[in-house]
């Protein structure tokens, strides 16, 4: 088991550290969801989902 570790150790620092950068990125989207940011970039006048995506004002 320790040899295998040992053998492995730097492909499962870089997996731990894509997983944790992943959750982070998942983590700012749901924060940013529930205080209701958009994720786009505005200018709705020309989306073809105009006034779908943000609630009638």
């Amino acid at each position: 088991m320790f040899a295998w570790l040992a053998q492995n150790i730097s492909t499962i620092i870089v997996a731990a550290v894509l997983i944790l950068i992943v959750a982070l990125i998942v983590k700012y989207l749901v924060k940013n969801k529930r205080q209701g940011k958009s994720s786009c970039g505005a200018g709705c006048a020309h989306c073809a989902l105009h006034g779908k995506c943000h609630g009638a004002k």
